[in-house]
């Protein structure tokens, strides 16, 4: 049994919301995350695909912002470039609760938009 995800967001919405509030980028993003994102061209198109991926984890779990903190979702890449979750704190009390067993993600962007797809693998009974 599996449970679904998605988001997407304006890149372009995200730059201005990082220029207005510089303490943005540590509230949302772990310091492995900035570092990644902010050693890339255009750091802004990576930075917009983990914040989607993040909301698309929150709603493959059945929950929305606010239950717990976005940092607690970080998105990391495995060696061959893969992109994998890894959830702390009250995000991972929350997966093992309902039983996810793991969480599979997709990342992807254009010009102007990124998104996200998450799928939460439950345990099978």
């Amino acid at each position: 049994m599996a449970d679904l995800g998605i988001d997407i967001i304006e890149i372009e919405r995200l730059e201005r919301a990082a220029a207005r509030h510089p303490r943005l980028l540590q509230k949302v993003f772990t310091a492995a995350e900035r570092a990644y994102c902010l050693s890339r061209p255009r750091p802004a198109v990576f930075l917009a695909a983990r914040f989607a991926a993040k909301e698309a984890v929150l709603k493959a779990l059945g929950v929305g912002l606010g239950r717990c903190p976005l940092r607690e979702i970080e998105i990391t890449r495995e060696d061959s470039g893969r992109p994998q979750v890894m959830l702390h704190g009250r995000a991972s009390r929350l997966a093992g609760s309902l039983g996810i067993k793991r969480i599979a993600i997709s990342l992807s962007h254009c010009q102007s938009y990124a998104t996200a797809v998450a799928l939460a693998v439950k345990e099978e009974n």
